[in-house]
């Protein structure tokens, strides 16, 4: 029987981020890929918790992994599995709070074209970055979000809750997803994630890095797959 599936984009990403995983996995699941355009995890949750099925299994990318942390702290009855990729549950670092302000800055003053060229590096993993097709995708993506989301999505990134206590109270099949060359969210955050949920199955994909659903879209679905089969 296919479940119900909500998948949770990151920053300045749409449903194309996880097109191949919808696709692959559509015998097993519905897929269904909110539009994340908040200021805040809180309100981000409860617009999913709005349009979202009664039950459904839950899965976040980055910005997505924060705002489903959020979804298990309100409604943890309605999860029935939870997959963390290319995310972490610490709260943003000063020095990354000030990076995002810089971004938001460039949004509000109509220098959007300028962000993605300063975000691309620590998106995509070195051995990638020449590839034009997939930093045509990405830029596609945060065009088609645009500055206004742009700029709500960092805010509530930054102030974003610390959710390391909260995992401890996970009681569902647990996936962490990363890829090793993530410089954003390294594989030390996905590892402290998995000791904290107990049963929690950690995958860490080779030469893969933030985006790892569009550089290792194999890998990932492979990775749930397995959680959704479990």
């Amino acid at each position: 029987m296919r479940q119900d599936l909500v998948l949770l984009p990151g920053l300045a990403c749409d449903a194309r981020l996880y097109e191949a995983q919808a696709e692959a996995l559509a015998d097993l699941a519905v897929p269904l890929v909110p539009h994340l355009d908040a200021p805040s995890v809180g309100e981000m949750a409860e617009a999913v918790l709005g349009a979202a099925p009664k039950r459904f299994a839950l899965a976040g990318l980055s910005m997505g992994g924060y705002v489903a942390m959020e979804i298990l702290r309100r409604a943890p009855s309605r999860v029935t599995r939870l997959a963390l990729i290319s995310t972490t549950a610490r709260p943003d670092m000063p020095e990354q709070s000030a990076m995002r302000r810089e971004l938001i800055e460039l949004a509000r003053s109509d220098r959007f074209a300028l962000v993605m060229p300063r975000l691309l590096p620590k998106l995509i993993s070195a051995h990638r970055r020449g590839d034009a097709v997939l930093k045509k995708l990405v830029i596609g993506m945060a065009d088609a979000v645009g500055p206004e989301t742009f700029v709500h999505q960092q805010t509530a990134i930054i102030g974003r809750p610390d959710s390391r206590e909260d995992l401890g109270q996970v009681r569902v099949p647990t996936a962490i997803v990363c890829g090793d060359a993530d410089e954003l969210t390294p594989p030390d955050r996905h590892t402290e994630m998995a000791a904290l949920i107990a049963g929690a199955k950690l995958t860490v994909i080779p030469k893969s890095g933030h985006l790892a659903t569009l550089e290792a879209p194999e890998a990932v679905t492979a990775a749930l797959r397995e959680w959704l089969a479990d």
